[in-house]
């Protein structure tokens, strides 16, 4: 089999669009779907986790908000990862990443990841160059043990132009609402641009594998970001996996028509699996 080229920034049409009307209905499907997939999930103890990497301000918080939209609390987990504390810092970088991994039927969601290794680190100096680099085949065999072991990976980076980010650098600043986001970081890392995006591609290139592929989302319009990402994670996820509603067991269905006193139609329909009986 041929190997797939892995992705590059180069390569990433950023000029893709969605209507506002075809956004909006689009949105309610992707999330409708994505809650029958966490159902299907929770019912066979499959486990998923969502890596969310990209460029400060490319949407990366908005799309998380509209998954969680989707997701029952109980069964999905959000991990924002900033700089490790000491404990962590004394540790292999990745220990904090496999303490959040998910129990059977869970899905995690990395906002940022493992993956600060060979990007921020790299290009702030934060770690000796032999480690950085070593950290490829690490994270690739994590990546394996991870799949190995029944988890489904998403990994997702968003992807912006400078000129778009500068945009909402200053939406941020405008809006009361949203400075909270801006810090001296986002512009420091903004001053190593070029360095940051020759650190994403070889990171493409050594860890985009056959069992855990990289996806880039074009993210200069928000929208098509969202619904470009959901639907990724939704194909992925949902791949073989029947989305339906699971069959009741007819002692069950015994037990509730005791207790409920279900019309006939009622009962017929939910026996044969097929909608029920509305007036």
């Amino acid at each position: 089999m041929t190997k797939q080229r892995p992705p590059h920034l180069d390569d990433v049409d950023l000029s893709c669009r969605i209507e506002p009307e075809a956004y909006a209905s689009e949105l309610a499907d992707l999330q409708l779907k994505l809650t029958q997939m966490q159902q299907a999930y929770l019912l066979s103890g499959r486990k998923a986790v969502i890596v969310f990497e990209g460029w400060d301000a490319a949407g990366k918080g908005g799309t998380i908000r509209r998954l969680s939209q989707a997701f029952d609390p109980r069964g999905f987990k959000v991990w924002p990862i900033g700089a490790p504390r000491n404990y962590y810092r004394e540790r292999h970088y990745l220990l904090r990443f496999m303490e959040r991994l998910p129990p059977d039927g869970g899905l995690s969601v990395f906002d940022r990841s493992w993956y600060g290794r060979v990007l921020v680190e790299r290009v702030e100096q934060l770690t000796p160059e032999h480690r950085w680099r070593a950290a490829y085949d690490e994270i690739n065999t994590f990546e394996r043990m991870m799949t190995d072991d029944g988890v489904r990976l998403v990994k997702l980076f968003f992807h912006i132009s400078p000129k778009e980010q500068a945009k909402r650098f200053e939406e941020r600043l405008r809006n009361p609402m949203k400075r909270w986001k801006l810090s001296y970081e986002d512009f420091r890392n903004r001053a190593h641009w070029e360095d940051h995006a020759a650190a994403t591609n070889e990171m493409f290139e050594k860890t985009s594998t056959s069992h855990a592929p990289w996806t880039v989302i074009p993210a200069n319009q928000k929208k098509f970001a969202r619904i470009d990402a959901l639907r990724t994670i939704l194909d992925v996820l949902s791949r073989d996996l029947d989305l339906g509603p699971p069959q009741l067991e007819d002692s069950l269905l015994e037990i509730a028509q005791r207790h409920l006193d279900l019309e006939p139609d009622l009962l017929s329909s939910l026996r044969s699996d097929a909608p029920p009986v509305s007036d």
